[in-house]
């Protein structure tokens, strides 16, 4: 279970927080959803700064909440809320339906991803 002992950044009504391990999409996503919440979601520039801010601190790209829908090409967040908001890096997003997971790069900027890598793992609440 993640352990709040590490930075924790509060944006609006979220709270970010990250335990500063790297593992695959589906542990990352478990582990926040122990905690109580999921992987973070940026739902504007504010919440995709205070996300960077970890990525930067631990210099690690970390996995979003987002992936891939049935649609290849279209993204969602894993709560299946439409994105209003994106930040994808330029030419991306580019794996069309083999990349279905998205990382933040230490740009802020975002990339889809195979969901197998190991990133840091950044959670809501």
């Amino acid at each position: 279970v993640l352990a709040l002992n590490g930075k924790i950044k509060e944006v609006g009504e979220k709270l970010f927080s990250s335990n500063g391990k790297e593992v695959n999409f589906a542990s990352a996503l478990e582990s926040c959803e122990k905690a109580g919440g999921t992987l973070a979601t940026p739902a504007n520039e504010e919440e995709n700064e205070a996300v960077l801010g970890f990525v930067k601190h631990y210099n690690r790209y970390a996995y979003l909440g987002i992936k891939e829908s049935e649609n290849v090409g279209q993204f969602k967040s894993i709560n299946d809320a439409p994105l209003n908001y994106t930040n994808w890096h330029k030419y991306e997003p580019s794996g069309k339906g083999t990349e279905r997971c998205v990382e933040m790069y230490t740009d802020g900027t975002w990339n889809d991803k195979k969901c197998n890598a190991n990133r840091l793992t950044i959670c809501e609440f």
